[in-house]
């Protein structure tokens, strides 16, 4: 097999993948179009990360891909360091496997320069980013701390600055944990932080490879554009690991090359596909430059991205997104784009979402059409 980098080949040019193939074979990739029976690190691990920056969203990420889910399973996982919370794609907040974190949080860290701290930059001038990390990694040895006591620890450290600002630039520079109580169900309160390190019992890779996240990734959210694989994980200028790699590559519909693990198969494009309820920031949501594979239009994906940090819980229907669904006095809201083909099957799905909830007894969910 030739690799993609012989841009002559006629494996490199490719043949052309359809908008419904793209769409099933990413829901199965996403664990979101069969049943399939993993554990939790299994399903986190073949995820590489799942989005966490609301702490009861990955619970519901996981209960929509995983039949029999409960609370509890999560939460042991996050209990017996098997699975782990921390700041990784993106810079934002997500769950992988203790194992993953070892290589996934260097090879992030090494790309993301000083991302990040553009909000403290003021308060920080004058001072070396390593010297605040060599005081937090200090005051954190052996021991698990809330961000305030850590900051509270840095202000005494760096007398005359804004100690909220040390903690920040201590976290972007180190790897850091949020341990449990921090990203257990329904917990709200100060995040805990912990040296990656100590939570996991041993040292990072010091030598991550790229080559793995870009399998990994295709392996959960391909066939993917160069573009897809930067806006999944933040990092840029990968088009040179994905060239240097054995892949299969497609075109989609407008003529964009797609690359892709070569032992893997597409879906049938005529698959059913069940109804789905998301979560916020889902990365089934965001893991593509071009979301068209799960979003229909771009009005839709207005609705559901209406602000930078916003990306509201969601509903699939056929595979695409359609419509939101939010928490109200009384009630599980859904609110749909466009008439439903099968009302009844959303709302029975949505009764079951219900029950994972846990809402106040007399919640009921209503179901109309924007």
């Amino acid at each position: 097999m030739r690799t993609v980098s012989d841009r002559n080949s006629p494996y490199r040019r490719g043949v052309n993948i359809s908008a419904r193939t793209l769409n099933r074979t990413y829901l199965r990739r996403q664990l979101l179009l069969d049943d399939v029976a993993l554990t939790v690190p299994e399903a986190v691990g073949h995820l590489v990360a799942v989005q966490a920056q609301e702490v009861d969203a990955p619970y519901v990420g996981l209960w929509t891909r995983l039949p029999g889910f409960t609370h509890e399973r999560l939460t042991a996982a996050l209990e017996d360091r098997s699975v782990v919370r921390g700041g990784l794609l993106r810079g934002t907040q997500h769950l992988t496997t203790g194992a993953d974190y070892r290589w996934l949080r260097p090879l992030l860290r090494a790309g993301m320069g000083a991302a990040g701290l553009s909000a403290f930059r003021k308060q920080i001038a004058g001072l070396e980013l390593d010297d605040i990390a060599a005081a937090a990694a200090a005051a954190l040895a052996g021991r698990t701390m809330t961000r305030p006591q850590l900051a509270k620890a840095l202000g005494e450290r760096f007398p005359g600055r804004e100690s909220i600002a040390l903690a920040w630039a201590a976290q972007h520079q180190l790897s850091l944990i949020h341990p449990p109580p921090s990203g257990i169900w329904r917990r709200r309160g100060h995040v805990h932080v912990a040296l990656a390190t100590d939570w996991l019992g041993g040292p990072l890779s010091s030598s991550p490879s790229p080559e793995e996240l870009v399998r990994r990734y295709l392996a959960s959210c391909g066939p993917a554009t160069a573009a897809d694989l930067q806006a999944w994980s933040g990092l840029r200028r990968q088009r040179p690991v994905l060239d240097s790699m054995r892949l299969r590559v497609y075109r989609d519909a407008t003529g964009r090359e797609l690359y892709d693990l070569p032992e893997l198969e597409l879906a049938d494009p005529d698959l059913p596909a069940p109804v789905r309820f998301l979560p916020d920031f889902d990365n089934a949501v965001l893991s593509h430059a071009d979301r068209g594979r799960i979003i229909l239009s771009d009005a839709d994906r207005a609705v559901v991205c209406p602000g930078y940090s916003i990306v509201r819980p969601t509903f699939l229907v056929d595979g695409f997104v359609a419509g939101t669904w939010s928490i109200r006095p009384g009630a599980l809201e859904v609110v749909a784009f466009r008439d439903l083909p099968d009302a009844a099957a959303v709302h029975a799905e949505a009764l079951r979402l219900l029950a994972f909830l846990q809402l106040p007894d007399g919640t009921e969910v209503r179901v109309r059409t924007a």
